[in-house]
């Protein structure tokens, strides 16, 4: 009897334990992966968005696979429970010479889809969309590629672009930064296009600042070639003796910090023009400043930008290419545009504002009312609900 019993419970123990991992693989099978792929997440615009959606989706209960080719010293914190991999093969695997690295980083991006088998893969920016495209021909994993920027910059030559508009055509979406962006793309590619608003950080959802404001003109970003930084300081330059109260504060770092604080010293503004370099608590550190430029030479949709408009902050910024800047400020009334590359008319906004304070709030109070079309939850949704539909 005993023996019997013994025998009947083992087996009813047996049956609850495979009932249990038969629940727990289901349970597994229902958490959607999401794949997310770019370079590297340092800091820079389309860093922050990749890692806030990636924030997102975990929140949300998704299984978040995180890929990057490389990791960077400085980089965004990620959640616990993100999965980070590193698609950069090690040396050891890499036979030399371009095809054979090529060819390496495609097998390695390659095996780590085929190991985590994600429900999709969606990539940021220029080679890196390729790449997901072309690793995941054949596992009938959907791909969507986002262009974060001008699309005429992201494939910089012709092959390039030859290749994006080829290869996008296999892609299951297309994300673009703006309007402009689709006339790049063949109407095969513009068909599955769609523009989705770029997620921002809570901390730039506050109200405005409405009282005496600090005499500081900001910057923020990569202090690059592209983001133009010595044209705002040339700018800068022809009225700071005209408004003397003021400095300049440039938030970032880059290749070209240290020529444009020797630039700054040559100028004999040193004590007026600054670099501090990265800071993490920018939403504080701009809050009260009187004005706010961006200065580059290209632009998708940048999020420095919006973020200073968020927050009623009066704005001048470059009518960049792709558009981004074009369609969040209306001219003279939510901000002021100048051409690219015209530091003379950089000159002239700067003045413009700076000689008429209650005109220059007005506008940035303008700018604040962008906060009605970038509700945070809103902007979450709509990728959710695009990347669920491509899924499906």
């Amino acid at each position: 009897m005993e023996k019997l019993c013994g025998g009947a419970c083992g087996r009813l123990g047996q049956t609850e334990h495979k009932e249990e991992q038969m629940a727990e693989k289901a349970a597994k099978q229902k958490t959607k992966t999401i794949a997310l792929y770019i370079s590297s997440i340092g800091r820079g615009g389309a860093e922050r968005v990749i890692v806030n959606l990636a924030k997102y989706f975990h929140g949300r209960g998704y299984r978040v696979l995180l890929v990057t080719t490389r990791k960077e010293k400085e980089e965004y914190p990620i959640p616990d429970g993100v999965i980070r991999q590193i698609s950069e093969p090690s040396p050891e695997k890499v036979s030399g010479g371009r095809i054979g690295n090529f060819t390496a980083r495609l097998r390695r991006l390659r095996d780590i889809w085929k190991r985590e088998h994600p429900d999709m893969i969606l990539s940021f920016i220029g080679k890196n969309n390729m790449m997901a495209i072309l690793t995941a021909l054949g596992l009938k994993i959907p791909v969507v590629v986002s262009v974060r920027g001008e699309p005429a910059e992201e494939y910089y030559n012709r092959w390039m672009r030859i290749m994006a508009k080829a290869l996008f055509c296999l892609a299951d979406g297309v994300v673009l930064q703006t309007g402009r962006c689709y006339f790049f793309f063949p109407k095969a590619v513009r068909k599955k296009a769609v523009t989705l608003k770029n997620p921002v950080h809570a901390d730039f959802f506050r109200e405005r600042f409405e009282g005496e404001r600090e005499k500081t003109v900001v910057a923020v970003g990569r202090i690059d070639e592209n983001k133009n930084h010595e044209l705002l300081i040339r700018a800068f330059g022809g009225l700071a003796e005209e408004f003397s109260g003021y400095r300049l504060i440039i938030y970032g770092d880059g290749e070209k910090r240290i020529e444009l604080q020797r630039l700054s010293e040559k100028m004999g503004l040193k004590e007026r023009i600054i670099l501090p370099g990265n800071a993490d608590n920018v939403a504080e550190l701009i809050y009260k400043a009187r004005v706010f430029v961006l200065s580059s030479n290209t632009e998708g949709m940048p999020n420095t930008l919006i973020e200073a408009m968020l927050m009623g902050l009066t704005v001048i910024s470059t009518d960049c290419p792709c558009g981004g800047p074009a369609e969040l400020i209306a001219h003279r009334v939510n901000g002021l545009l100048t051409p690219v590359g015209d530091a003379k008319a950089m000159e002239n906004a700067l003045r413009a504002v700076l000689g008429d304070l209650r005109r220059a709030d007005e506008m940035g109070r303008e700018a604040a009312k962008l906060k009605e079309s970038y509700e945070a939850g809103a902007v979450y949704k709509s990728w959710e609900n695009y990347l669920e539909k491509v899924m499906h």
